[in-house]
């Protein structure tokens, strides 16, 4: 990391929580002693710019408490107070999700963490965390040895896995020189291939005797172009380009090269190009140019303690009917995000697939940024903004399968049907119709662990979702397969095992280089070690997807309100395995999609076209109270009790009343031959409906006003990240259920009629409680019949009730959630001060504040 001579800085930031008169530290990673100097002096400004921005914040209450008293103020009065920051001038999220400033011509450049050996044991470290796994220690045993010899091969004859995770400066175009002259080196892997050329703009597409390329002993392509007499490069920056290839059975086809950093598809074109990407000019820090590398100005942030995930995908996130860019998403979505209290932003559909339909999951070209959104340079400077404003940017990779496309991906590219794929049946999902990679192939492994550091080094990514990993592990791919929990269905010859120690590769290559790396997996098998570090010989994920908890919504709205159970949901929420932790999330984005529903439409349904309007502008319906009430409480106890990090898909936060439809033609499903008809290209309904929730006059801004509240409460109580989870009640006479997480209690009433009275809750820790959040606060859409404005103390007293030591009172409203807190960290005035969140009655910023 260049420095330079100034320090990094936070804008106005809490630094400290106080408590009974102690001063408390907030938490850090860190310890003092292993601070470095810029982290000490990052700090210390952080503390000063705190205390000025607190010193404004309490002189506007004070003049205020003077002004409503008529007392008039001295002129000056307060002049002393720093004329750099007014308070007044704030938003809560300045306060909340302080910016990082940074020092003029200020460089980020990571600083990366050594690969570290194989340890020496067997790979059955992490069976310690369940000691029913020893019954299948062999396999543990099997892969680790699989992973040793992998990585001692890499060692051997690749210089290490750092060497061999940069294939992209071997491979695809890069600079350098021969001979002594300065130009091109152009490499590709195409064994099949009898003969192969570069052609493009910069030679008309017709390649000259300079332009084809030789093969080397390793079925390598290899090719260099010196630069031209008057210094230029020989192919210019942004011109198209291909490979002309002869293929094994002499046929010759035009190919993208499987190493591109872009391709585009031209409005009047059927097919995508390869676009050579190498601007001969750098930009200053965070200067967004066509024509100039992108240098990056803003440090990553620091790994939070837990995950608040928003997850996005950049081409449909304008309201207009239209594919939105990386510039319009940093400078609209970005302060949106940043404003309802997410640390995480999970991006879709960033690697290039030609068919905008199929989501980003038919990936062609896997270096290359989705052209539709704009440059790699402005996704460059969308994620940069994103590290400014404190949030995390996870990419969504896909290296479970790829597109079938022969003529814009990697498919076929040589002629073969193998290369980086299985050959033959076992090539080809037969569902997803798509190309199944050969995780045992040595070409293969250095492509895919080469693209999963490429997005961190080159596009600052922070981490990964991992898409298709249930797929991934096992050769039936999980379909048509129901897991039972049994040992034997993770751990046999059902297993991919060659695709496990990819996992483990992929895992031990990011965590190792990037310390701060966030990975997670969507894997619906449950495999056991699966979130257990690759150095205990887990398969290395930070956390699983909780893919159950939106099944289990989904079938649990199909019943009566008066058939919901309170065990079985409590169950699927916190049924996840020992020391692996999980992102919980209310429903998945798929259910977003045209053919399904979201938690809104199967709440509401046809309701939320006619009766959202807020009171005083227009009828309501009792569908419509339901359904508000309810999808507060679901999203709150998933959030509670689904894992120790949270998602929501972009505009789920507010009920977003339309399905996604993404513009496509009549097709077939693949795996069934059902006719699919498409909707001529329409792109709208491939939107979201932000003036739906900004309108004043609408309901959707009260779901909104409470997605901000929940994810500011994890801010100020990191009650997702504590260790005590315990659900105390779950009564299905009363439909109540009861959660302590951290210090919090959290009570949901879910009974569609009956309130409650001087209800008992149990609670671990003694004291006085206060109620800090409550679904049926006006600025909630709720009926304030149970508000922080009017609510008292609650005083527990000792004794065991539901098998907790102690207790205290509470009214529960119907269809109600409401979390209480220590009454000492509680102010019902808190949403009218310049910090405040509306309907969040959290003291400064909480005991356990970290944004």
């Amino acid at each position: 990391m260049r420095t330079g001579s100034s320090v990094i800085q936070s804008t106005p930031c809490r630094s400290v929580a106080r408590l009974s008169g102690v001063t408390r530290p907030r938490n850090v990673a860190t310890a003092a002693g292993e601070m470095s100097p810029l982290e000490v002096l990052r700090r210390e400004n952080e503390l000063l710019k705190a205390t000025v921005a607190e010193a404004s914040a309490s002189i506007q209450e004070l003049e205020g408490s003077l002004s409503s008293s008529n007392v008039p103020l001295p002129q000056g009065a307060f002049a002393g107070s720093p004329a750099s920051i007014d308070s007044r001038a704030l938003a809560p999220e300045d306060y909340w999700s302080p910016t990082i400033d940074v020092p003029a011509g200020y460089v980020y450049e990571d600083e990366y963490g050594a690969i570290t050996p194989v340890p020496s044991h067997d790979g059955t470290e992490c069976l310690k965390w369940d000691d029913t796994l020893w019954s299948h220690a062999d396999h543990f045993r099997y892969r680790w040895n699989i992973l040793k010899n992998i990585r001692n091969a890499i060692d051997q004859n690749e210089g290490g896995m750092q060497k061999f995770s940069q294939g992209w400066k071997i491979y695809g175009f890069n600079r350098g020189e021969n001979n002594g002259r300065t130009g091109i080196w152009f490499r590709e892997w195409a064994p099949g291939a009898k003969a192969l050329a570069l052609v493009g703009e910069f030679n008309n597409w017709e390649p000259k005797e300079g332009h084809w390329a030789f093969k080397n002993e390793f079925g390598v392509w290899e090719l260099f172009l010196p630069d031209n007499p008057d210094g230029s490069q020989a192919i210019p920056h942004r011109s198209k380009i291909k490979c002309r290839v002869e293929t094994i059975d002499g046929t010759w086809v035009e190919k993208i090269p499987a190493w591109i950093k872009w391709a585009t598809q031209e409005w009047n074109e059927v097919l995508f190009n390869g676009v050579y990407w190498c601007p001969d000019q750098v930009g200053a820090p965070g200067e967004v140019h066509p024509d100039k590398k992108y240098t990056f100005k803003y440090p990553r942030p620091p790994r939070p303690r837990a995950l608040r995930i928003y997850e996005c995908h950049v081409g449909m996130s304008s309201e207009e009917p239209k594919v939105n860019s990386y510039s319009e998403f940093r400078k609209d979505m970005l302060p949106r995000i940043r404003k309802l209290g997410y640390n995480a932003i999970q991006i879709m559909a960033i690697q290039e697939h030609a068919y905008y339909g199929s989501f980003g999951y038919h990936v062609t070209n896997f270096f290359g940024a989705s052209s539709r959104c704009g440059t790699p340079e402005e996704l460059k400077a969308m994620i940069d903004e994103a590290h400014r404003l404190g949030l995390i940017v996870l990419m969504d990779v896909v290296h479970s399968h790829a597109s079938k496309n022969t003529n814009d991906g990697i498919n076929m590219f040589d002629g073969t049907d193998g290369m980086y794929f299985h050959s033959g049946a076992r090539g080809n999902h037969w569902m997803w119709d798509s190309r199944l990679f050969n995780y045992g192939n040595w070409e293969t492994l250095r492509f895919l662990l080469s693209n999963a550091r490429w997005w961190m080094d080159e596009y600052k990514f922070d981490g990964y979702r991992f898409d298709g990993v249930t797929s991934m592990m096992y050769h039936h791919h999980g379909l048509s397969y129901a897991f039972t929990g049994q040992y034997d269905e993770y751990f046999g010859m059902n297993t991919d095992v060659d695709a496990v120690v990819y996992l483990q590769l992929v895992n031990n290559l990011l965590h190792d280089l990037f310390p701060n790396c966030i990975t997670i997996g969507e894997d619906v098998s449950g495999m056991p070690a699966f979130c257990r570090p690759w150095y205990e010989g887990g398969v290395g994920f930070d956390y699983r997807l909780n893919m159950a908890i939106a099944d289990k919504w989904i079938e649990v709205m199909k019943h009566s309100d008066y058939d919901w159970g309170m065990a079985d949901i409590t169950h699927t929420m916190t049924n996840r395995r020992y020391a692996e932790a999980c992102v919980g999330y209310a429903e998945s984005h798929d259910q977003a999609l045209v053919g399904d529903k979201t938690i809104a439409f199967w709440l509401m349904d046809k309701d939320m076209y006619d009766y959202m309007a807020a009171p005083g502008h227009g009828a309501s319906s009792p569908v419509i109270d339901r359904g508000i009430a309810l999808h507060k409480m679901i999203r709150l106890i998933t959030m509670a009790l689904g894992g120790e990090s949270y998602l929501n898909f972009m505009g789920n936060e507010f009920g977003h009343p339309e399905w996604i439809d993404f513009p496509r033609d009549d097709t077939y499903d693949p795996s069934t031959g059902a006719f699919v008809p498409g909707n001529g290209g329409s792109l709208e309904k491939c939107r979201r409906r932000w003036d739906l929730c900004d309108a004043d006059f609408l309901r959707y801004k009260f779901l909104c006003a409470f997605d901000r509240a929940m994810c500011h409460l994890d801010k100020a109580f990191g009650f997702m990240s504590a260790p005590h989870q315990w659900v105390s009640r779950k009564d299905e006479g009363d439909k109540v259920v009861v959660v302590e997480r951290g210090d919090l209690v959290m009570v949901f009433n879910f009974h569609p009629t009956t309130s409650y009275t001087d209800y008992r809750v149990g609670c671990n820790n003694g004291g006085a409680y206060k109620l800090l959040l409550s679904s049926d606060e006006e600025v909630f859409g709720g009926w304030r019949n149970l508000s922080k404005e009017t609510d008292g103390d609650h005083v527990s007293f000792g004794g065991d009730h539901d098998r907790r030591p102690n207790s205290f009172l509470v009214y529960a409203p119907s269809r109600t959630c409401a979390v209480y807190g220590p009454a000492d960290w509680a102010d019902p005035e808190a949403d009218r001060k310049p910090a405040g969140v509306p309907g969040l009655g959290v003291k400064e910023l909480g005991p356990y504040y970290e944004y």
